[in-house]
């Protein structure tokens, strides 16, 4: 598939106005019908963490449900802790590499499924399902609003009059964490994680907001 250089240019001037200066992207050289690149923001002063924001996913429209065409295009992104271990050797383990892994098949999942992405949804990592790496024990995504200072903005990018791409960012979860947002709902998840103290930034060791003790939450 042909790349839009125009768009590209635009997602990273978003990317920079909004997180910071673009340190590199990693471009997918061998890939089907849609790359998927990652844009990586270092930390700064201002947001001291690794930000990593994919690009094209958003070159081909998802499938939507009626009443929800504004959302067909989106790029999705994951923030990581700044001693994250970021180079292609570091890559060769699946310890470092796993959150970009996750970019890239979620940004294809929409497309290879005829479905969509949007706030709340999440995704299980792989079918059985099983843990993203040795060293983590979350299994899944959680599609959020990325916390930017100007949300509205950096969560909308007009890229043409028929076109505005959308930002998520991804929370890794645990499988209890899915189970409680299928049964009870996004907004009760979300209150379960705000209860813990979840943010943007991945955090190896963060509670599981939904661990049954005694057979109860």
């Amino acid at each position: 598939m042909v790349r839009s250089a125009e768009n590209y240019e635009m997602v990273c001037n978003h990317v920079e106005r909004y997180i910071g200066p673009v340190a590199g992207v990693f471009q997918e050289i061998v890939s089907d019908n849609l790359s998927i690149d990652i844009i990586v923001s270092a930390p700064t002063t201002k947001r001291n963490f690794y930000t990593l924001v994919t690009y094209g996913m958003s070159e081909l429209p998802m499938t939507v449900p009626e009443g929800a065409e504004e959302y067909r295009y989106s790029e999705l992104m994951i923030c990581l802790p700044p001693t994250w271990k970021i180079s292609d050797e570091a890559f060769k383990d699946e310890r470092n590499y796993w959150p970009f892994r996750a970019l890239k098949t979620l940004a294809r999942f929409p497309h290879e499924h005829r479905t969509w992405l949007h706030l709340g949804h999440t995704l299980a990592n792989e079918e059985p399902v099983k843990a993203y790496s040795e060293d983590v024990k979350f299994q899944g995504m959680l599609l959020s609003l990325p916390d930017i200072e100007d949300k509205q903005g950096f969560f909308n990018l007009m890229i043409s009059s028929d076109k505005v791409v959308h930002f998520f960012n991804l929370i890794p979860i645990y499988q209890e964490e899915m189970d409680y947002k299928l049964k009870h709902g996004m907004e009760a998840l979300f209150a379960k994680l705000n209860k813990v103290g979840t943010d943007d930034v991945v955090n190896l060791k963060r509670k599981n907001s939904c661990k049954k003790v005694l057979g109860l939450f």
